[in-house]
């Protein structure tokens, strides 16, 4: 139910005549086994209708009609857009009567604190009503009940004749009503609500929902429920003991003072809370299910009224499938007539306007058949969402690419065209071209732009003429272009609509380029974050790939655009015409590969993946990037002066060793020294012939107690260190911010966890002393403190919870520490005072196992024997036996599947773990193994991010999260906000798998304050 305003008002809208509670249908067809019964929750669906879509206004009198062209575009789609196996046998509109239900005589203040409707919304209710009845469909109200109890008894109704129901709606309290024969669905976000989603947003099942409700209560229909618990809480405590009474019977159980108390004092509360949000599914029906039967309607009266509203495309649409000349059929004159159009609908949703490319999967206009008819060849052809998906990328290969059709736009008309032309379809493919890879710094050369395909355009900006500059009022601009201010601000209101999806690839550079220019990109998708969700390990997720892999099409090569070397240009320096064929195509691919990929991620069921992981997560990154963090440029002075030396010194070590003089740097020299003048052993050469002198190759060596390897590691290691970080960090310093901002990549590896580019801030060595003399030149501003929030052995505490290691549990629950634990189970040494040696191997192998390594790397890493590591690694499985079934069964799943998921559901491919090479093979086997824990860790902490921000807001707290390095979250907090901030960020990232994933052994978060990051962490 919508929580700005109350659903209908108690008065029709001025100058409009009361109709009659249904209209019904021509015939009555008992609604029976097989059928399907649609069932829209119209007055939920007028608000969102009225707050997604942005104001439109009749041309001919002003009045304002978003909420009815919204819901008109929804009935279409329902009725003709709907794949054939999907659609509705039986449909009907239900709304709320503005009367006093029973609710209110059980709980006088129920609903009593709803703000009115919006002014310009309240003449749109009589309206929706009459396009319904246009419609020629049942429009259901009942004196006394509320919509939602109306669509629970014909849900019960049609579940006991065997027919399925789909609720279109999104409203919570309908998600009781719920079973494996009804669904919820969404249509403005396609999105299909069924037990799984039910799941993920109360933590248990529909069944259960009303019990977690009476707990947790309402404040937007004033529902009371038990002060100080809310829906994660609740879900807890009905998992815990079962329902709602047997909680109440045994509240005087509960540990937690505060929670005790709070249910004895409100079980009364809690009781009359269950009794308002449970539905009434045995409501004496004015109207039988029967008289729901969908059937044709007079497309005529149909047109007249859409002509009237003004809607024109819609209007064609109609016309087009009813095959009616819509000049022929005058407006309803009660009505009036004639304007533009906005669609809500994705491309998938929508038919498309004569000129588009056919809608794959869309039901032909012309030869439709009347919704719910049957057809007898087809009856037992299975449109299942794969066959969907399928269909629909085949029907966007089918079109060619005409780069011809793609056309500069210098002028304010063209793009004003566009503009409604968007609204026309509801989505707009963008990318944002710029000279520059830092979007933070980036000037925008121009705007790419797509709404469907070979219909793409390119505005350019910021281009530049070539050998521009030389006269004394030559503004180096190329002609025919819009002024970047008057552009942008013909754009806003389409880009910050939350009506109009905006479809990106990595989308997160638009939007912060645009953010720089006081634009909020609203509404996005991203191309690429679909592909990763869907196929992350399969292959490259860049355009060019992208494009050759779905459409067998080479799009403009950027390097030779650009060209290379000293006579490389930027992006603004090439010409219009060249940039034009370029961007275009760029903006026409992400169009295409949006309407492919979006169909896999329901027919895949992949939806939960990206909804919940990655397009939130884009805006949140975005902040991030633009907040940046501030560097003390003294300490990196000092630092790299330090390393400086000390690489001189340890140079000289190294080529009194050698006996000669040696080029530190050149891999070429130091293998023949190695191998060649000093015969160690292990040598192997390259490609070229060259002796191979790897990091793992010299760390071999050094293990052996070899000198002279061990120093060219200490000499590469304080070189990068300087070269990478003390030298580089000054010069990504933004000269606006004073502050360094890194950019985060959401598609760059296999398990989801996130890169950070430009500069890399994840791969600053932790574990070592001059690594965390680095971390200490990232500083707070005065007056604050940075927050270092970190998972505690998160894989490990995984690694226990999936492969149901009980010692490992337990020792995590009793607060162990968890290396002198394993310590002791394998060697029987005694955990108090045990060596640090003993503990050192422990941890090594605990860690070491994660990463599946072999005895050969422990035995490196220890300084041992292989055969002793082997024994170690043995004695290890013997002890915790479920290790050893989990790393086998994930192999096995592995190879019979070709990837392995994370709890919450992510795919991580692994071709190549059937490969003939045997290293190849193993290291895929040692990747999926880590994978499954590693991807639910970089799951967890991308929910943590997604809630945090929120959870700050809630709580009045200043707090900004600036960085994120694997398992740990970085924070800028004022002074006198640090107390109370670090709990909240706490209890966010604890909580973070709630309630999708339900842990039983609980995750450990420290937080520490300080004025650097290395005191913070």
């Amino acid at each position: 139910m919508p929580k700005t305003a109350s659903k209908d008002p108690a008065k029709p809208a001025p100058n409009t005549a009361p109709k009659p509670v249904a209209a019904k249908p021509v015939a009555s067809k008992a609604a029976a086994k097989g059928d399907h019964v649609f069932l829209v929750d119209g007055s939920s669906y007028i608000f969102r209708a009225y707050h997604a879509l942005p104001p439109l206004n009749r041309k001919s009198d002003g009045l304002q009609v978003n909420a009815v062209l919204g819901f008109c575009n929804m009935l279409w789609k329902l009725l003709r857009d709907m794949p054939e196996d999907n659609r509705p046998t039986h449909l009907a509109i239900v709304f709320d009567k503005s009367e006093i239900t029973f609710r209110n005589k059980l709980y006088p203040d129920y609903k009593a604190h709803r703000p009115p409707a919006p002014d310009d919304l309240i003449p749109q209710f009589a309206l929706i009503r009459e396009a319904v009845r246009a419609f020629d469909l049942p429009c259901l109200e009942q004196a006394g009940f509320e919509a939602d109890d109306l669509i629970a008894t014909y849900a019960r109704q049609a579940n006991e004749r065997g027919a399925s129901t789909t609720i279109v709606s999104s409203d919570k309290d309908l998600m009781q009503l719920v079973t494996d024969k009804v669904v919820m669905y969404d249509t403005m976000k396609d999105r299909r609500i069924g037990i799984p989603e039910v799941i993920e947003k109360f933590g248990v099942p529909p069944e259960k929902v009303v019990e977690v409700q009476a707990l947790a209560g309402d404040s937007t229909d004033n529902v009371p429920g038990v002060p100080g618990i809310g829906i994660k809480t609740a879900a807890q405590l009905i998992i815990e003991y079962g329902d709602l009474d047997q909680l109440l019977f045994r509240a005087t159980e509960i540990k937690q003072p505060k929670r005790r108390e709070a249910l004895l004092e409100n079980a009364e509360k809690a009781r009359i809370s269950r009794q308002l949000v449970l539905l009434d599914d045995k409501v004496d029906l004015e109207v039988p299910l029967d008289d729901l039967a969908v059937h044709e309607p007079d497309s005529r009266r149909l047109i007249a009224f859409l002509k009237a509203m003004e809607f024109t495309t819609l209007t064609r649409r109609v016309a087009d499938y009813a095959q009616i000349d819509p000049a022929n059929v005058d407006a309803d004159p009660g009505n009036k007539s004639g304007a533009s159009v906005f669609s809500p609908l994705p491309p998938s949703d929508v038919t498309p306007a004569p000129g588009d490319a056919p809608t794959a999967g869309a039901a032909p206009p012309a030869k439709a058949k009347p919704t719910g008819a049957r057809d007898d060849k087809n009856s037992n052809r299975k449109g299942t969402p794969a066959m969907l998906a399928e269909a629909r990328g085949e029907a966007i290969r089918k079109i060619g690419f005409d780069r011809k059709a793609y056309q500069p736009i210098g002028n304010l008309d063209p793009l004003n065209a566009l503009i409604a032309r968007a609204h026309d379809t509801g989505y707009l493919a963008i990318e944002a071209m710029s000279e520059s890879i830092d979007p933070m710094q980036a000037e925008l050369s121009g705007l790419a732009l797509a709404v469907a395909p070979n219909e793409a355009c390119y505005v350019p900006l910021g281009h530049r003429e070539a050998g521009s500059g030389a006269g004394l009022f030559d503004t180096g601009f190329a002609p025919g272009q819009i002024k970047t201010a008057d552009a942008l601000k013909a754009l806003k209101p389409l880009l910050e609509s939350a009506g109009i999806q905006k479809v990106g690839f990595n989308v997160k550079f638009t939007s912060v380029t645009l953010a720089q220019h006081g634009i909020t990109l609203r509404n996005i998708d991203d191309a690429q974050l679909m592909s990763y969700a869907l196929d992350a390990g399969r292959g490259s997720h860049a355009l060019e790939q992208l494009a050759e892999r779905w459409f067998g099409h080479a799009v403009v090569n950027y390097g030779g655009l650009v060209g290379s070397g000293k006579g490389k240009l930027t992006f603004d320096q090439v010409t219009i015409d060249k940039a034009t064929e370029y961007a275009a195509e760029s903006a026409d691919v992400i169009l295409r590969l949006w309407r492919v990929l979006k169909p896999r991620l329901v027919a895949e069921r992949m939806t939960t993946v990206y909804e919940t992981l990655e397009r939130p997560l884009v805006s949140v990154l975005a902040r991030m990037e633009r907040r940046g963090i501030s560097i003390d440029r003294q300490v990196l002075s000092r630092l790299s002066g330090d390393f400086a030396e000390t690489a001189a010194r340890v140079e000289a070590e190294i080529q009194e060793i050698a006996g000669e003089p040696v080029n530190v740097g050149s891999p070429k020299q130091i293998g023949d020294i190695i191998f060649g003048k000093m015969g160690l052993p292990g040598g192997s050469k390259t490609k070229t012939g060259a002796w191979s002198t790897t990091a793992q190759v010299l760390d071999d060596l050094a293990e052996q107690g070899h000198e002279f390897p061990k120093k060219i590691l200490e000499w590469r290691q304080v070189s990068k260190l300087k070269s990478t970080y003390t030298d580089a960090l000054p010069t990504y310093v933004n000269p606006q911010t004073h502050r360094v901002h890194t950019t985060y990549a959401l598609a760059a590896t296999t398990t989801g966890r996130l890169s950070s580019n430009e500069p890399n801030l994840q791969n600053i060595p932790v574990r070592t002393e001059d690594g965390r003399k680095i971390r200490r030149a990232f500083i707070a501003t005065p007056g604050h403190k940075l927050v270092s929030a970190d998972y505690s052995q998160i894989e490990l505490r995984l690694l226990a919870e999936i492969a149901d290691v009980p010692v490992l549990r337990q020792a995590f629950r009793d607060g162990l520490d968890i290396h002198a634990m394993t310590a002791s189970e394998m060697f029987g040494v005694p955990i108090k005072d045990m060596p640090s040696e003993v503990r050192r191997r422990a941890k090594a192998i605990n860690f070491g196992i994660i990463y599946g390594i072999s005895a050969f790397g422990l035995a490196n890493q220890l300084g041992i024997a292989r055969e002793e590591a082997s024994a170690y690694i043995k004695k290890y499985f013997e002890r915790f036996p479920g290790i050893r079934a989990y790393m086998d069964e994930t192999k096995d799943f592995c190879r019979r599947n070709g990837y392995v998921t994370t709890l919450f559901g992510r795919k991580c491919y692994y071709p190549d773990i059937k490969a003939s090479n045997a290293s190849v093979r193993a290291f895929n086997e040692r990747a999926a193994i880590n994978a499954r824990l590693q991807g639910t860790a970089a799951d967890i902490i991308r929910r943590a991010m997604i809630r945090v921000e929120d959870a700050l807001a809630e709580k009045k707290l200043s707090a900004q999260m600036l960085l994120q390095v694997h398992d740990e979250l970085i924070f800028e907090v004022p002074d006198d906000e640090v107390a109370a901030t670090l709990p909240v960020v706490q209890k966010v990232m604890q909580d973070a798998p709630f309630p999708a994933v339900i842990l039983s052994l609980p995750l450990q978060v420290d937080a520490r304050a300080a004025n650097n990051w290395d005191e913070a962490h």
